[in-house]
């Protein structure tokens, strides 16, 4: 235990000298890259706990990440900002005398998302299955339209510009890491347990004394929370947003690394990250024309990666990981592992 205990702090060691070194040295598109992969880790993280620890079929996470932007983008565009932004009406009062810190601002539109979510989650978690994913849709839309008509809120469909670029790197891989650390505490305690004990038979956990709706409703808050966080890096992160960024289409884009990475897999959902989100960018070119005789294809990208994904999906039924975690124990064993002779036993 020790041990892992040391290896655990020398890896965050490593890992934040890596970031110093990428964030001194690497061109800002390539930091842009980075940034995204560590914020789609923070927001697969949080639907993965969601979906594949506790088993609920959610598909509203693009209204938390909706609620999280805004109100992140709201408490530190500076007022001059503000005033720029609202010129068809005021910004209501006292938003359009408010600045804060990006910490606090980052930290309420996690509580405020996570609010939202037990708004929602009261009426809808006690539906199963497709009924669920369906309400959790529909009231991800209801957010969407919310915003879209609230023009003193929000600045309605024109949405927000000139949003401070508050997120660097050290925001982006420092809350990636917190969110894993808070991730693989929750799922080895006993509400951990909980959760899963709920994916696996919800009638077999309400007999042993779980709790159903208060455990659904605490995994739904959670993941929210952080889905918030991760809106509100992205906002600030892109300096534009608007309605039309949260639409389902960003719900199922985090869907898919879950999916991925492995439904249940912390470890999975961090690599599957990492790999859509570079994969998507390093497959761009083929929006372009390719040959000078050749008109370019605007979409061919995505059915290039929806086909890879395929190949991928039919090979891993499970994901890359399926449920499994990375451990110390794996890793050097791994490498510490000896061939076997010729001829030998196996």
């Amino acid at each position: 235990m020790k041990k892992n205990m040391i290896y655990t702090i020398t890896a965050i060691i490593v890992l934040f000298v890596l970031v110093y070194i990428a964030d001194t040295t690497l061109d800002s598109y390539i930091l842009r890259i980075l940034n995204l992969c560590a914020i789609y880790t923070v927001l697969g993280l949080s639907m993965n706990l969601i979906n594949g620890f506790t088993g609920l079929f959610s598909l509203g996470h693009a209204g938390f990440m909706a609620v999280g932007a805004y109100t992140t983008a709201m408490l530190t565009m500076p007022l001059a900002t503000k005033q720029m932004n609202f010129f068809l009406a005021p910004l209501i009062s006292p938003l359009d005398k408010i600045v804060w810190p990006f910490l606090p601002s980052l930290l309420l539109a996690g509580l405020l998302s996570a609010f939202v979510a037990f708004l929602i989650g009261a009426p809808v978690l006690r539906l199963k299955g497709d009924y669920l994913a369906i309400a959790t849709l529909g009231f991800s839309e209801i957010i969407r339209v919310i915003f879209t008509n609230t023009q003193r809120l929000t600045n309605g469909a024109l949405g927000l510009k000139g949003i401070p670029a508050t997120t660097n790197l050290w925001w982006t891989c420092g809350t990636a890491a917190f969110t894993v650390f808070i991730m693989v505490s929750l799922i080895n305690s006993s509400y951990g347990r909980a959760f899963k004990a709920i994916r696996e038979d919800e009638i077999a956990a309400e007999s042993m004394g779980v709790s159903l709706f208060k455990h659904k409703v605490l995994s739904f808050m959670i993941g929210a929370f952080f889905a918030g966080i991760g809106g509100g890096l992205l906002g600030n992160l892109i300096g534009a947003i608007d309605p039309l960024m949260f639409r389902f289409f960003m719900t199922y884009n985090i869907l898919l690394i879950i999916v991925l990475g492995g439904m249940g897999s912390i470890t999975g959902t961090v690599i599957s990250a990492f790999i859509i989100t570079i994969a998507q960018e390093f497959l761009r070119f083929l929006d372009e024309p390719i040959f000078p005789s050749v008109p370019a294809l605007p979409g061919l990208r995505m059915v290039v990666f929806s086909i890879l994904l395929m190949v991928v999906v039919l090979f891993f039924r499970r994901g890359l990981m399926g449920t499994r975690e990375f451990s110390w124990n794996k890793f050097f064993g791994f490498f510490s592992k000896k061939p076997l002779a010729k001829g030998g036993a196996e």
